[in-house]
């Protein structure tokens, strides 16, 4: 083979060094300067030879930062973000403008101190700038400010309002952003601090922007330190939030619900179900329907997990009852029990209190006990004994028995006089009962940092459990009847019978009904005879073939469906998903995105101010990752971010959900999916990107559902023929080859 050789003053273009970036450099003032930045040199070697340029002198006074809307400070530490055709910006160091900064925020002229603000609450997003402030007190100076703010600009107030307000919102600003960072403790702040964000509240309810800022602070406050909670309880009442929640800016109502559920949430045990008796007084249920819930505009995706957690919150106030055994020599629960006997029973005549009619009453609340269905027909008492569901279940007892008297008084003597042992028993259906409702809500289990799935229809009654319990009492017994459950074994047809209710629930639940009724309607047509139609179309829809040759052709298929599959995975990456940074203030968290490239080589990612509408372009994604350069994919509490974060470990939601890219020797980016769907879907698609196996749910049912489609497409013009299970057998050899016709 021929070698060809390049002339002599020819020029091969050689791939630039990994470790040389090309970007353009500017200053005030001046034409940009296009260079090589060369990562190996200490960044404070190349800063001088920038500044040596201009024949700038102090080049330690210096820094470079991102020209672009973030303006964030380029360090040691995040260098390595700066990618090829970057625009940077020649500025004063940080310490010197958090000096700067720190004279200029305490000028006398309004203008300049207002100007000055400004910038400090948009350089305070940056935490190189933040420590060097941080670190010159401006914490204190800050919470200063605003404690002596309305006294000291009490007059400017008056003349120029729109002024003092701008200039207390860029410092509420400024203050949330430094915070935001972790460097500084919440437990430093002092009473009057608080009192002054408390009273902002009130003061400036007409200002969207120091509402919020106030109302994220108090929010904050709560969440990260039990002695701020203690205070800010004290400064602030649930009838000074209510107001917030009847205007109509949704993002006043989420932070103001925020801060209800942060209040909740610190309360201690004893003062939670005082605070829930507070939210029932001021009507705060009836509110939230009416001006968030039914409001003639969509919920987002932030006040939809607001209203989750106070779903959440609110039905753990049953913990306690859940977890609760009755005592089977307390009087007053014992009560109880009575009254369901009377409520069901009083029609009969009670006996006489003569000589022996202490024997009679006793047979008599025996029998009327095992009507009741009750395994314990002598002291019932005995049957709520075991946790969960406790008190609870003999609670939810007692309140269909009183506000559902003709239906529970229906069911009782229905079952009662039944004599084909098909009867439903009403107290041991009850306690069971209780415990899947228990389950299906999670009550006693914190609320999820992603979720927000709310249900509407919790929110249009004060007693939702208890209603929620008698509609489902009344489908358990119609369910029971439907599928001639008996009595005789008990435990066999409660499993049956529990799983097509749950079943039911479930099912009913997912379409979000809007009101109990709604509910109740969706149940009616959701009968037992139904269920086992969707369940017999979707054992169609997924029917396995067992026969040796579908087996057989099954095989043969599979890997040009993973292979459909993979492709839609890697697509799906191209599109890209949007992500959040969770940390302790939820909504103040940045969203960021990451994409697949086209050839699939390179994941682009950057950080967005907000949720996007569609897919992001490539060139607007800062940071990009080679595919080569990835080590490994790693799931659940095996990633870096969740070792880090205590209080999300334990949170098993956030861990199913969390997944890591490690590269180099200690890179990491890391991921927390919106929903186990995208998980699914990127853990899928890194994986075949490793040419690892795609193991995720979401796989194994993509691919049953596509094999089973494209079995039966195959098999359309065999219908109605048996498929044998072996091969039809060779005939033997002819006698004679006469038969064969030669060609030739």
């Amino acid at each position: 083979c021929p070698v060809v050789l390049a002339p002599k003053n020819s020029s091969v273009a050689m791939p630039p060094p990994a470790d040389i970036v090309k970007v353009a450099i500017e200053w005030p003032g001046a034409f940009p300067k296009l260079m090589e930045i060369d990562q190996k040199k200490p960044l404070s070697s190349i800063i001088k030879e920038v500044c040596d340029g201009w024949s700038l002198a102090n080049h330690d006074q210096f820094a470079l930062q991102h020209a672009d809307s973030s303006n964030f400070y380029i360090t040691e530490k995040n260098r390595n973000e700066i990618k090829n055709g970057a625009i940077l910006r020649l500025t004063t160091s940080p310490a010197q403008n958090a000096q700067q900064l720190h004279e200029r925020i305490q000028s006398s002229s309004m203008d300049a101190k207002l100007e000055a603000l400004k910038d400090l609450a948009n350089y305070s997003r940056d935490i190189t700038f933040a420590q060097e402030f941080i670190n010159l007190d401006g914490i204190s100076l800050l919470t200063q400010m605003v404690e002596s703010g309305t006294e000291r600009y009490q007059k400017l107030q008056k003349i120029m309002k729109p002024c003092f307000g701008d200039m207390l919102s860029f410092t509420l600003t400024a203050f949330v952003e430094l915070m935001d960072h972790g460097i500084v403790s919440w437990d430093t702040f002092s009473v009057a601090f608080i009192k002054k964000i408390a009273s902002y509240v009130n003061k400036f309810a007409s200002d969207i922007s120091i509402l919020q800022r106030s109302l994220a602070i108090l929010e904050s406050m709560v969440l990260n330190s039990h002695d701020l909670y203690q205070k800010v309880a004290q400064e602030i009442t649930i009838g000074q939030l209510i107001p917030h929640l009847q205007g109509t800016d949704q993002e006043i109502q989420t932070y103001t619900i925020a801060v209800i559920n942060a209040l909740f949430l610190k309360a201690p045990d004893d003062k939670r179900q005082e605070m829930a008796n507070i939210l029932a007084q001021k009507q705060l249920r009836s509110i939230i329907l009416t001006h968030v819930i039914r409001a003639q505009r969509a919920i987002n995706n932030e006040m939809a997990h607001q209203l989750y957690v106070l779903q959440v919150l609110t039905f753990n106030l049953l913990e306690d009852r859940m977890m609760t055994k009755m005592d089977p020599q307390d009087q007053a629960q014992r009560d109880i029990i009575f009254e369901l006997r009377r409520i069901a029973f009083d029609a009969e005549s009670e006996p006489n209190n003569s000589s022996g009619s202490m024997e009679k009453r006793k047979s008599m609340y025996t029998r009327d006990y095992k009507k009741l269905g009750f395994i314990n027909h002598v002291n019932p008492a005995m049957d709520f004994t075991q946790t969960p569901p406790g008190m609870l279940a003999l609670d939810n007892m007692l309140y269909f028995a009183k506000h559902h008297q003709d239906a529970y008084i229906r069911i009782v003597l229905e079952n009662s006089s039944r004599e084909d042992k098909h009867e439903c028993p009403f107290g041991r259906s009850s306690i069971e009962l209780t415990k899947m409702l228990c389950e299906i809500l999670k009550v006693g289990e914190l609320p999820s940092e992603t979720c927000n799935d709310f249900h509407p229809m919790f929110f249009t009654h004060d007693r939702s459990f208890e209603e929620f319990f008698c509609i489902c009492i009344q489908l358990l017994n119609k369910t029971w009847k439907e599928m001639r459950a008996t009595s005789e074994d008990f435990n066999k047809a409660r499993k049956r019978v529990m799983q097509v209710v749950k079943e039911q629930i479930m099912r009913a639940l997912t379409t979000k009904p809007s009101s109990l009724d709604q509910f109740k309607s969706k149940l009616q047509n959701l009968s037992y005879t139904e269920i086992l139609k969707i369940r017999q179309s979707e054992r169609m829809n997924q029917e396995d073939f067992q026969s040796r040759p579908i087996l057989e052709l099954k095989e043969k298929i599979q890997p040009e469906i993973l292979e459909l599959i993979k492709q839609q995975r890697l697509n799906r990456l191209v599109e890209g998903t949007c992500f959040r940074k969770l940390n302790s203030r939820r909504r103040q968290d940045k969203f960021w995105y990451c994409r697949l490239s086209p050839n699939h080589k390179v994941l682009h990612y950057g950080d967005l101010e907000e949720s996007p509408q569609g897919e992001v372009p490539h060139d607007s994604l800062q940071d990009k990752l080679p595919v080569a350069d990835i080590k490994a994919v790693v799931t659940g509490k095996d990633c870096p971010h969740m070792k880090e974060k205590g209080a999300l470990k334990q949170n098993k939601e956030v861990l199913d959900l969390a997944f890591s890219i490690l590269y180099d020797s200690s890179g990491q980016l890391n991921f927390i999916a919106p929903d186990k769907h995208e998980y699914c879907v990127w853990t899928d698609g890194l994986n075949a990107l490793l040419g690892k196996d795609m193991l995720s749910d979401l796989t194994r049912n993509d691919l049953d559902t596509l094999l089973s489609m494209e079995i039966k497409l195959r098999l359309l013009d065999l219908e109605n023929i048996q498929i044998p299970d072996a091969p039809p057998p060779i005939p033997k050899e002819p006698s004679n080859y006469d038969f064969v016709y030669d060609c030739n």
